[in-house]
């Protein structure tokens, strides 16, 4: 198949592209240097191509208090990147499939984070405005489908970790900043400051696991929304003392500091449709997972 994703150079992106690549496909992979997505003309050059998929991973963000920042260059790049994608997918790829990425800030934290919910109540205040363009995103989906017969996935993934992160000096999703604390803090015996009390609760899936989920719902299900997801959530604490076990630091040096932004207090998607879908699904062990990412992560400890 012909395939084009957005975003190819990001920590999704790039494990995608490597993927589809191994499977034989023809992978055309764009980012913000090769292609500006907030201009309009940015895809012209493929116009002739016809795509069997498209794989929309771009985005303007970062993570951490990234958000609380840039609210309105959040709103208006992020717009002009969504809008300008599904006008050239309607225009010049009908045929192609579009497969989209949620977030899980879109929900409402007061609702259950089930796929019905997703448009509804109001995100985090602090996430708001990027939670809402995805919201955007997935009603575009929704009207072109449903005025021209287009054919889109919408998916909403949990926080993704593994090996091969970004180290391109942008903030780090909160896993990937716990490991880099604690494994430079194994050569210098300082100790470690994490953010909020350490209580809030978080969600991961392996990159990994993801895509291979992703790409066994790409084959059979058509204009809708899917949780990706464990299906069970951690503390920081927990997630802390896990790494620590594995590079053999005392987490009796963690400290934590409650006046820093800790965002949601929990973010666990409900995977019932999933497990409907693909009932035996599996993601790795966090044990598993961790030591993929900390071994990795001591390789390149110059590097972050």
């Amino acid at each position: 198949m012909k395939i084009l994703i957005t975003g190819a150079s990001g920590f999704l992106g790039s494990f995608l592209y490597k993927k589809l690549v191994e499977k034989k496909h023809e992978v055309i992979g764009i980012n913000s240097k090769t292609n500006d997505l907030t201009v309009p003309t940015s895809l012209d050059e493929f116009n002739n191509i016809k795509f069997d998929q498209i794989f929309h991973l771009a985005a303007w963000t970062q993570a951490g208090d990234f958000c609380l920042h840039h609210p309105g260059e959040q709103w208006i790049i992020n717009q002009k990147i969504n809008t300008n994608i599904l006008n050239w997918w309607q225009k010049h790829q009908p045929q192609a499939k579009m497969i989209a990425m949620g977030t899980s800030c879109s929900y409402d934290p007061a609702l259950p984070h089930i796929e019905e919910n997703y448009l509804k109540g109001k995100p985090i205040d602090s996430l708001f405005t990027y939670a809402m363009t995805k919201r955007m995103l997935l009603t575009g989906l929704m009207a072109l489908s449903k005025q021209y017969s287009l054919n889109y996935l919408y998916l909403i993934p949990s926080t993704l970790y593994g090996a091969n992160y970004h180290l391109d000096g942008r903030q780090m999703h909160f896993i990937f900043d716990l490991m880099r604390k604690i494994i430079r803090a194994t050569s210098t015996g300082d100790k470690v400051t994490l953010w909020g009390d350490g209580y809030q609760k978080r969600e991961l899936v392996h990159v990994e696991d993801f895509i291979n989920i992703m790409l066994k719902l790409v084959e059979t299900q058509n204009n809708t929304l899917i949780n990706i997801g464990a299906g069970k959530e951690h503390t920081i604490r927990e997630f802390a003392n896990k790494i620590c076990d594995i590079v053999g630091y005392d987490d009796e040096k963690i400290a934590y500091d409650t006046s820093k932004y800790v965002g949601a207090k929990s973010k666990i998607l409900i995977v019932d449709k999933l497990k409907k879908i693909m009932p035996n699904y599996q993601t790795k062990t966090l044990e598993d997972g961790f030591k993929q990412t900390t071994d990795w992560f001591l390789e390149n400890r110059i590097k972050v």
